[in-house]
């Protein structure tokens, strides 16, 4: 059977797990196919994640971190350019997980370092783990895909993953952080290059054969329509935030006009309902902040641009509205 060897060029979250994806559903599956890349700074959250609840949004923002959302499940994970990642598929009847895992291991012995296998999904050096995998499966053709942790910033990991204490009710699935290593603590010489050549290297023995190694980069799009379909939903905001599952964001504060209690359920990162309770004597403001909030996009321009419209069309209500917009914002992720 034929190897093929697929490497990237590009650091851009988006188009390595579109490259993925491209593989997983297009690519012919007659040959074993490794792929090579890594990322930008950037949390990648599973396809059933809440990334409100998962991530630190506005200091990504800031920080110019990336947020994916991968078709796979699973939990949030933090990926940067100390992250190595590697993905095999081939046929389904040729498919040997052990096979690549196997890979793996000697590529790393060859660096001096030795790995084991932990429970599945898992590498580990002595007790720390270096690496985890999942793995897909379809009807004619098997993938298994994972990250190795190089010289991972392990600070920003704990940055970006652990949320800010809002008061939301998520369906989503829970992360759970494991304790970890960085390849360099074994190793202080190796890094994505070294690394990368010598998994190719254990590739090719493993199954005595050879094969061009293919860069891909962003021309790469223009070659490939389908591929390039596929970056184009990994990029979108609706594919982003609004396949999160449904939550309810509960907060409440007092002003000097009157205490408000409020309540936004969001669909598909929506708000689709606003509840408002408040002693305020001006009923109107409540009915008009509840209507001007429905079916907006959760995320803090959205808000503001919607809050700032109503103000300058509500002359007299406006000094209420940007207090109203102020602590919303302040309390909002994203």
């Amino acid at each position: 059977m034929k190897l093929r060897i697929l490497k990237s060029a590009v650091t851009n979250p988006w188009f390595n797990l579109a490259t993925e994806d491209w593989i997983f559903n297009t690519l012919n599956p007659d040959s074993h196919t490794l792929f090579l890349w890594r990322n930008s700074e950037t949390v990648v959250i599973g396809r059933s994640q809440n990334p409100w609840v998962e991530c630190k949004i506005d200091k990504m923002e800031a920080d110019d971190v990336f947020l994916a959302r991968r078709q796979s499940g699973g939990g949030a994970v933090f990926h940067d350019l100390g992250n190595t990642n590697f993905t095999f598929l081939s046929p389904k009847d040729g498919y040997d997980q052990a096979a690549n895992f196997t890979i793996i291991i000697n590529a790393l012995k060859k660096l001096g370092i030795d790995a084991d296998l932990s429970g599945r999904n898992d590498m580990q050096v002595g007790d720390k783990k270096i690496s985890g995998s999942a793995f897909k499966h379809a009807a004619d053709r098997s993938f298994h895909h994972g990250t190795l942790l190089v010289n991972a910033d392990m600070q920003k990991l704990g940055d970006y993953l652990n949320p800010h204490p809002l008061k939301l009710k998520a369906k989503g699935i829970k992360s759970v952080r494991s304790r970890v290593a960085n390849l360099v603590e074994f190793n202080e010489d190796i890094n994505h290059e070294t690394l990368s050549a010598a998994i190719i290297e254990a590739f090719c023995e493993y199954y005595g054969d050879t094969a061009p190694i293919e860069e891909l980069d962003e021309a790469s799009l223009a070659k490939q329509p389908t591929l390039n379909k596929y970056y184009q939903q990994m990029a979108d905001w609706n594919w982003r935030f609004g396949k999160t599952p449904e939550f309810t964001h509960h907060i409440e504060t007092r002003f000097d006009w009157g205490i408000i209690d409020l309540h936004l359920d969001v669909k598909q990162a929506v708000i689709r309902e606003v509840v408002i309770f408040s002693d305020a004597l001006n009923v109107e403001l409540i009915d008009l902040l509840k209507e001007s909030l429905t079916d907006v996009k959760y995320n803090k321009e959205s808000t503001k641009n919607k809050l700032n419209e109503l103000a300058n069309t509500h002359a007299e209500l406006a000094a209420q509205i940007d207090d109203f917009c102020g602590w919303l914002l302040g309390e909002m992720e994203g």
